[in-house]
């Protein structure tokens, strides 16, 4: 298995996965209320087809897509829907969520489920599959998975690329799933293959995932696949798909692309996962893997949750708090949020709660900036973070946007490196909102 370097920039923060790495996967309980929002994907909110006082199903569509960029959303369990009502989502957006207290049986949990013959459907049925069953790129994008393998359809795929790294800190639900579910995660990528047609399919791991690259191996060995297991250099942002591109293919994704302009193709674990579930089993998107930890978390661990679950019922999962938490945050310490809600609830796309104490958030003023460079050095992607930041506070929104400003994949190593604690990705973040919408002011 050959070592691929990282491209350029990043920072190799404590990772903090200690005892999470090591923990194995269980079941939280299920939530006696469930809130689903209709907005768990990357364009328009789902449609809701449920009413008040309806009866649902487990696994039922409760919100239905209402474009190519949105994607359906499913019941996690059976009961009624007390309301639907609008909610905040942790990145600061409002949208519609189905409310539903727990009520009846359910038709998947504990129930033996049929494997389908997937070998004989085509690549639209594989794509409709995928659709119908709610399934988004879990990872980041929360893309609706047909519409980024549909794109495909048009262009020649060359290297489909299995996402391995995980290398924000905490964060460890993808390596705890290529250990104990490796079979699931292969499925999912075959499935995958069948519908891009690449050349090769490369699945890259970070070295620190020692079991987990072992683990893979084997299983592609014994599989007949003829995958490639590749490493990577422990450094973060190394799962940022345009760095994952860079390392495993040397290719360069142009300004404002993707990896699919380059031939490529990238696909997470947790989303390799869900994908066979879909195809496969037959089963909606409305659990994953969620990693819970921080020094304020009694028990640290990652864990098997429903979508609509709330943020404090998962903790409480957990033990509870066995201290003040100086904040929660929604998602990894890097590009997670922060919320003070504790009834958020888990989406798709919630990859970690975080329960940080005062010396893990290492809060500080925020002093002038002293020109020491650093965020330049770890920017990935070869900004000067200093210098969009300068321009951005002068209101020239425009000389930004032509110096990068889109370029920013919110990675935030520019903002965990600043010695002077400038906010440089919540100043960016605001800046990209602001220019696309056409303001130039607050």
């Amino acid at each position: 298995m050959r070592r691929l370097t990282f491209t350029r920039g990043g920072i190799v923060p404590p990772d903090r996965k200690g005892h999470t790495r090591r923990a194995t996967l269980w079941n939280a309980a299920i939530p006696r209320t469930s809130i689903v929002p209709l907005l768990q994907h990357s364009g328009e909110p789902a449609v809701a087809c449920v009413s008040q006082t309806d009866r649902v199903r487990e696994g039922m569509l409760v919100g239905r897509a209402a474009s190519a960029r949105s994607a359906n959303v499913h019941a996690p369990i059976p009961g009624i829907v007390r309301e639907i009502r609008r909610i905040d989502l942790p990145d600061g957006v409002s949208c519609d969520a189905v409310v539903i207290d727990m009520d009846g049986e359910f038709d998947l949990l504990g129930k033996r489920v049929e494997a389908h013959d997937w070998q004989s459907y085509d690549r639209k049925a594989l794509s409709r599959l995928m659709a119908e069953h709610g399934v988004v790129d879990m990872d980041g994008s929360r893309l609706p998975i047909p519409l980024s393998y549909a794109n495909m359809n048009q262009r020649r795929c060359d290297t489909l690329i299995l996402n391995g790294s995980e290398s924000e800190p905490y964060l460890s639900g993808d390596h705890r799933t290529m250990v104990e579910n490796v079979s699931a995660v292969l499925t999912g990528l075959e499935i995958v293959s069948r519908i891009t047609r690449p050349s090769k399919v490369v699945i890259a791991v970070e070295s620190n995932k020692t079991d987990a690259a072992s683990t893979l191996r084997a299983a592609v060995r014994a599989s007949g696949l003829g995958y490639q297991v590749v490493r990577l250099r422990v450094r973060y942002p190394q799962g940022d798909e345009r760095q994952l591109v860079k390392a495993v293919v040397g290719r360069e994704i142009p300004s404002g692309g993707n990896a699919a302009d380059v031939g490529c193709m990238t696909l997470g674990v947790t989303t390799a996962k869900a994908i066979h579930e879909a195809v496969v089993l037959g089963i909606p998107l409305i659990e994953r893997v969620v990693t819970v930890a921080g020094g304020a978390i009694a028990e640290e661990a990652n864990v098997k949750v429903r979508i609509g679950t709330p943020v404090g019922d998962l903790i409480e999962e957990c033990g509870g708090f066995k201290e003040t938490p100086m904040k929660v945050v929604v998602g990894g310490p890097m590009t997670g949020h922060t919320v003070s809600d504790l009834a958020t609830p888990i989406t798709k796309g919630t990859r970690a709660v975080l329960a940080l104490t005062a010396g893990e958030v290492r809060r500080a003023p925020t002093v002038p900036c002293i020109q020491c460079g650093r965020c330049v050095s770890a920017c990935p992607m070869g900004l000067s973070p200093t210098r969009l930041f300068k321009l951005i506070e002068h209101g020239d929104l425009q000389r930004a946007a032509s110096e990068g400003l889109h370029d920013c994949t919110e990675c935030g190593a520019c903002g965990y490196i600043c010695p002077s604690r400038i906010p440089l990705v919540r100043r960016l973040r605001r800046a990209k909102t602001r220019q696309r919408s056409g303001r130039s002011g607050e």
